[in-house]
This record gives structure tokens, sequence and C-alpha cells, in this order.
């Protein structure tokens, strides 16, 4: 009973990223969620008490593969600037999940700067991911790989690079080879940062 539910779970959140993605989340009701997921409202309301609920989880659910990858990244360097540069070998994958989610999170982030509590919800990756950075900095600090530089402005500016990089990436996918750009980026960047060795 339990195994069945969490697949009406599943397919209730795969049908909603569908549906989202095809014709926005503003424009996209429960009914349509609904029936593409074969289910009916009560199902729906069983698992989710609003569209907004079910968007924040797809949110949460993609975020928390892209943190699990940049832990797998970490753990496999030595260095900061070696592990921050692993992790932005990821970008490619991020890019390609990212052009189904993308468009549905910048909708629903204009309508969400209206309800602050969603707000919150949807800004507070931002924050954890500069507050990630900024202990990986003062880490990279102490190990004596980087720079005494500001942890706090360093996590600001690699998340803002990251993310301004994958909108570009997203809006203009043909302009240039976005991975390979990502990478020669954060590597000028993360060279700034760097102990020069003597």
């Amino acid at each position: 009973m339990q195994n069945r539910s969490a697949q009406t779970h599943q397919r209730i959140l795969d049908a909603a990223l569908a549906v989202f993605a095809q014709s926005g989340y503003e424009a996209s009701s429960v009914a349509d969620i609904c029936a593409a997921a074969g289910v009916s409202k009560g199902a729906f309301f069983h698992h989710f008490p609003t569209k907004q609920a079910i968007f924040l989880e797809l949110l949460e659910v993609w975020l928390a593969a892209l943190d699990a990858s940049m832990e797998t990244a970490r753990g496999e360097t030595n260095t900061v600037p070696q592990a921050i540069m692993q992790m932005t070998g990821l970008m490619s994958s991020v890019s390609q999940s990212a052009s189904n989610y993308l468009p549905v999170f910048l909708e629903f982030w204009t309508q969400a700067s209206h309800d602050p509590a969603v707000w919150q919800a949807v800004i507070a990756p931002y924050h954890r991911y500069q507050a990630y950075f900024a202990g990986l900095i003062q880490e990279g600090v102490a190990e004596g790989s980087l720079k005494p530089v500001n942890p706090d402005l360093s996590a600001r500016t690699i998340v803002g690079l990251a993310v301004g990089l994958l909108l570009q990436g997203v809006l203009d996918p043909g302009a240039t080879d976005w991975a390979q750009e990502t990478q020669h980026s954060m590597q000028m960047l993360i060279d700034s940062f760097m102990e020069v060795e003597s």
C-alpha cells in the first residue's frame, strides 16, 4: 500500500513537470495535472495541498540531485580549487536538466515575488549555496590553496557566475559551447583566488 502511494506521488510529480513545461506554471491547473497523471483530484490533494506545493517539491528534487552530485565531486578531489572546478564540470548535465525546469522556475519566481512565504522558500537555495561556497572558500584559505579572500563575497561571485551562465545557456543554447564557456570562466575566477606558488 505504501509503495503504491509512493508510485502515485511520483506519477503526479512527473505529470506536473510535463504540464508545467508545456503550458507554463500559471496556465497549468490541478485538473490538467490530474488528467496527465491519470489520478483524481482527491488523490492529488491527498499528496499535495496546493499547486505551489508540488512546484516547490519539484524544485527540491532537482536541487537534491544537484547537491548529491556536488558532494560526490568534492569527495573526488584533494584541494578546494580542484573541487570547485570538478563541480563546474557538472554544468553540462545541470544545463540539460535545467532546460526542462528553468522556464517554469522563472515564471514561478515572478509569481512568488508577490507571496513572501513562497518567495522565502524559493530564495532559500541561493542562500544555501552561498553559505556552502563561503565554507569551501574558508577551507581553501585554511589549506593554503587560496588567498585570504573574503569568503562571502567570493561565494556570491561564484554563485552569480554559475547562475548567470546557466541562464544564458538555457535562453540562448546555440550561442556557444556553454559547458566549455563555464569551465573557462570559472577557471579564470578561481585562478584569481589562488595563491601563486613561489
